[in-house]
């Protein structure tokens, strides 16, 4: 895109009031000189559906979107999708507001993709259970995939959803071995990495989806949760002596290559990332 000084982005979702992307944005814009306003749409607080929401943004003037819980596979449909991994995962995180319509793409799966390397970047992920196969569940599932997981349990309360995850991973990746189930403490057992891609820990959601006992053996974790970064799911992690990966390097990273959708202008990641943990910036 040509270098506008003014940008307008949003993000949809419920339960956002803590999101660190309005903040992101505008200081990937202070590093180009672009005016960033970010804008915080939660559909239950404006008494509108989502799609309504999503109609408003795109005729209102908004460059691209950010689209979280509880919206990423609604909004998959409604919007392009050039790649097809993103397809086949049927989850959309980003939007870009074009002349011919929405273009959707997946910036959690690439960004879960970077954090892990820059976490464990000569260990593939062995054996993974991932609790949650919605939105950022399939977008993780693809990204364990794309990093050579061997096995992929998936636990979830809907089994119905995590079959149809199942599935389309084994179409894509039938050398991985793909299960199925409800209880996230079975699934555990002799896994070398556990996921939580549900909200639970996040703010609103108190608890964890796995007992920590459940916890010994594995090698390392990862929530997807960022707000708190220390859920209760990573600090039993961590007293079990797993490694861990925090929800906010998948954060980080998918802000990163959203912003690169959005504005395609440079960023220098070190400092955007000091000033994310440091500094205040407000609308």
């Amino acid at each position: 895109m040509s270098v506008n000084r003014k940008l307008l982005l949003g993000l949809i979702g419920d339960n956002i009031t803590r999101s660190q992307s309005p903040r992101l944005h505008r200081l990937a814009g202070r590093q180009n000189g672009v005016e960033v306003r970010y804008d915080r749409l939660v559909p239950p607080d404006m008494g509108k559906s989502f799609e309504e929401v999503f109609a408003g943004a795109r005729s209102g003037g908004y460059r691209g979107l950010n689209i979280t819980y509880p919206y990423k596979e609604r909004v998959a449909p409604m919007v392009r999708i050039d790649d097809p991994l993103v397809r086949a995962m049927g989850s959309v995180n980003t939007v870009i507001f074009e002349e011919g319509g929405p273009v959707g793409t997946s910036t959690d799966y690439t960004g879960f993709v970077a954090a892990y390397r820059a976490a464990r970047p000569d260990t593939s992920p062995g054996s993974v259970l991932m609790i949650g196969t919605g939105g950022v569940g399939r977008a993780v599932a693809f990204g364990l995939v794309a990093l050579g997981v061997s096995e992929l349990r998936l636990v979830d309360r809907d089994i119905a959803k995590a079959d149809h995850l199942a599935g389309a991973i084994r179409a894509i990746a039938p050398a991985v071995k793909v299960g199925t189930g409800t209880s996230a403490e079975a699934a555990a057992e002799d896994a070398d990495g556990l996921i939580n891609c549900t909200p639970v820990g996040m703010d609103g959601y108190p608890g964890t989806p796995l007992a920590a006992e459940a916890m010994a053996g594995a090698a390392w974790a990862f929530d997807a949760v960022y707000t708190p970064a220390d859920t209760t799911f990573l600090t039993d992690a961590a007293s079990a002596g797993l490694a861990v990966i925090s929800g906010w390097e998948l954060f980080f990273w998918q802000g990163v290559h959203a912003w690169k959708h959005f504005a395609d202008l440079p960023l220098d990641r070190e400092t955007l990332r000091n000033d994310l943990r440091t500094e205040d910036v407000t609308a």
